[in-house]
């Protein structure tokens, strides 16, 4: 009975809010003479906060067009825009910059959307090393990361050197399929000194320095193992792989929104999400080594506070990951 007096009383005040929120709209329109979308793209600035409002507003409005405005085709969006104009009678002649803004976030929202669909599926395609397409990007990737190291044959131990776990990588992209493959190509490739360099630490950890107060905190077994010890390393391609699954999540999620829609002008792409896979790779890199952890069986906990890391800055409306690749100039005015 408590159980079904909790739910009646939730879908009540779902409704009133619902009801009180329309009023709300209603009074604002008589106030300022303007709808919903347009306070909202003269009253916030271009980018993640904009775009996010926008989003909500035609996704929660009563209008059937303004519902499905969020999933059109691209070549869609400006007669969507122009449907849009005249079901809210605004004259597109006297408010000339609402269409332009309208149009900047219709294609963030529905780029997103496809985005979502094209890592999707390079993630449920599986590695064939029957495809020469797939075989040529897997010895690329050695290529770039060990550029002075040939490989000696295409099942071979070698591979455990960049960090996979056995002979044949093939095995270890069950889980991300191609994605992970594409991402860790293109760290290697476009971000070859960073890359490079974390794989070379992931190997060869730097000594730490142990202090006195580190020295009182371990018990005798601790310290015996900690003493001689160096900084864990951990496996390259097999991270690369799980921070792959950790970008694919956040996508999902919805929680990259707010970094997509602050760095891409328009449509974010799947150059994005790689550039986004780089900064988070290099980030967990840091991580790592700052948390120090006592062995690899830390990494789920490591991992895990990364995400929550992550997640907490993203959840500021200005937050763009990394912002050396945000084309911030065609942000602006639009």
């Amino acid at each position: 009975m408590k159980h079904f007096l909790r739910m009646l009383i939730q879908v009540c005040l779902y409704f009133y809010c619902k009801f009180l929120w329309r009023c709300m709209k209603f009074v604002m329109r008589k106030l300022t003479g303007r709808c919903e979308l347009q306070r909202i793209c003269y009253g916030t600035k271009p980018g993640a906060s904009r775009t996010m409002k926008i989003e909500t507003s035609l996704r929660d409005s009563k209008s059937k067009l303004l519902q499905t405005s969020v999933s059109v085709h691209p070549d869609a969006i400006e007669k969507t825009i122009d449907d849009i104009m005249e079901l809210k009678k605004i004259n597109p002649d006297i408010n000339p910059q609402l269409g332009i803004s309208l149009q900047a976030c219709l294609l963030q929202i529905v780029g997103y959307r496809n985005l979502i669909a094209d890592v999707e599926k390079l993630r449920r395609e599986p590695y064939d090393s029957d495809n020469p397409q797939h075989e040529e990007m897997l010895l690329k990737l050695w290529e770039f990361l060990k550029p002075n190291t040939p490989l000696e044959s295409r099942i071979s131990k070698q591979w455990c050197e960049i960090g996979f776990q056995g002979d044949d990588p093939k095995t270890d992209f069950r889980g991300m399929g191609l994605l992970g493959l594409y991402n860790l190509q293109y760290f290697a490739e476009r971000d070859a000194t960073v890359a490079q360099q974390v794989l070379s630490d992931s190997v060869h950890p730097k000594c730490r320095d142990i202090t006195k107060e580190e020295i009182s905190k371990f018990s005798k077994t601790e310290w015996e193992k900690k003493k001689m010890d160096k900084a864990i390393g951990y496996s390259f391609a097999i991270v690369g792989i799980n921070i792959t699954d950790l970008a694919y999540n956040l996508l999902v999620s919805g929680a990259l929104k707010t970094h997509f829609y602050n760095i891409a002008p328009e449509a974010p792409t799947l150059s994005h999400f790689q550039q986004t896979f780089c900064y988070l790779m290099h980030e967990f890199h840091k991580f790592w080594i700052e948390e120090d952890p006592m062995d690899i069986m830390e990494f789920n906990r490591v991992r895990e506070k990364f995400r929550k890391r992550i997640i907490k800055q993203l959840q500021n409306p200005d937050m763009a990951l990394c912002p050396h690749f945000a084309a911030s100039e065609g942000l602006i005015n639009m």
